[in-house]
């Protein structure tokens, strides 16, 4: 398994990634990423400044990724965890660990003092790796996400 930057090229493919874990995994298609516009141009969405996206690739298939952005909505320095999802094979092999310090120490270098994240209730072992990696538990959303069915919100201080 390789983590490299998203290419233009993985648009298409990232997008399915995504869309097949909510479909497999059953999580809300509404008010979650699986509704978000930018969900086909993950490329054009974080070739920008204080942004960036990981692929997790494995024999030149795309299994995951997750990414940092600028949290929406808001005037401080704080960026978001996004997008992280993996398909069923790239589970509990340590690569979400080893993805989301990649967007962490990315997060660092770009500057941010924050790093933000809201993720579903179900998501039980998203939740204890972000603990794990010093994610703390906020009682109400910061920012505007629009992510209305993801009502578990972390921090975490870079």
């Amino acid at each position: 398994m390789n983590i490299r930057p998203i290419e233009k090229k993985d648009n298409m493919q990232i997008a399915n990634v995504i869309r097949a874990v909510f479909i497999s995994d059953n999580y809300p298609k509404t008010g979650t990423a699986y509704a978000d516009v930018q969900l086909d141009f993950m490329f054009e969405t974080y070739n920008k400044p204080k942004a960036c996206y990981l692929i997790l690739e494995n024999n030149g298939l795309i299994v995951g990724g997750a990414g940092i952005n600028q949290l929406d909505n808001s005037n401080e320095n704080i960026c978001e965890l996004q997008k992280m999802y993996f398909l069923e094979e790239a589970r509990g092999k340590g690569f979400g660990y080893k993805i989301i310090m990649k967007c962490l120490e990315k997060a660092s270098q770009l500057g941010y003092d924050k790093c933000y994240l809201e993720t579903l209730p179900e998501m039980l072992l998203a939740q204890n790796l972000y603990s794990k990696v010093g994610f703390e538990y906020l009682k109400a959303p910061l920012g505007g996400t629009g992510h209305t069915s993801c009502p578990v919100y972390m921090i975490k201080k870079l």
